[in-house]
Order: C-alpha cells, then sequence, then structure tokens
C-alpha cells in the first residue's frame, strides 16, 4: 500500500478534532475524506476505497455514532476510531457494541492518536505509515 492510496474516512467535527487529524494524516500524503453525515459517509465509501473512520462523537455537527454505525451498514469490517470527551462505560459499551478499533479522550493527544493510528495500520494492514 502506497501513501497515495490511503483514504481516511472522517467525521465532521470541533475544530479542535479536524487539527488533530489533519496534524497526523496531511504530512504523510494521507486523504482526508470528510463526512457532515451519515449519508455522506456511506456516499464516500460507496464511491471510494476508504481504509478507516475516525470520528468525534461529541460534535455538533454530525453524531459520530451515527457515522459508525452507517459505515457498519456498508462496511462492517472497516476499523474505526472514536474520540470524544465522555470516556466513561455507557460511550464505551456503545463502542464495544460497534467493533470500535479504539476511544480517545479529548482533547485529543496528537501523540495518542498517532500511536493508536500505527497500532491500526500495522494490525490491520501491516503498513507502517505512522511509525514515530
Amino acid at each position: 500500500m502506497t501513501l497515495s492510496e490511503i483514504n481516511v474516512l472522517v467525521g465532521h467535527g470541533d475544530r479542535a478534532w479536524s487539527k488533530a487529524v489533519e496534524e497526523m494524516l496531511a504530512p504523510r500524503g494521507i486523504r482526508s475524506m470528510v463526512a457532515s453525515s451519515a449519508g455522506e459517509a456511506v456516499d464516500i465509501l460507496a464511491g471510494s476505497r476508504v481504509h478507516m473512520a475516525l470520528v468525534d462523537i461529541d460534535s455538533q455537527v454530525v453524531n459520530g455514532l451515527s457515522i459508525v454505525r452507517a459505515v457498519r451498514g456498508y462496511e462492517p469490517m472497516l476499523p474505526c476510531i472514536m474520540a470524544s470527551v465522555r470516556c466513561e462505560r455507557p460511550v464505551l459499551s456503545r463502542a464495544l457494541e460497534l467493533d470500535v478499533f479504539s476511544v480517545i479522550a479529548k482533547p485529543v493527544d496528537t501523540l495518542i492518536l498517532q500511536r493508536q493510528l500505527n497500532r491500526l495500520f500495522i494490525k490491520k494492514y501491516n503498513s507502517y505509515v505512522f511509525s514515530e
């Protein structure tokens, strides 16, 4: 897998979320495909090869859980990482139900996000694109 082939579905979130995601992906030449709704997420999945999804479940723009549910309906095995201010039992239970790869506390620590992305890409794609 080359860098130019990697597409990441990003649930449109707040400014801090968007910045953290951009800091991880852009320098590596990875394409962000932003969805502002669950329907847009499905449209992106239908039209492009997507390697993972990053969603903010606290977003005022679009609920990340609705994006993950839509992803699961269209592409059940697509790895997803969720971010939330509330990393408590109810959120973690929902993440487990949806087979989410990882839940990251907000505000997002870019080092933690990078480590989770690295872990995901090694495990799922045998790719070290996020290695430090």
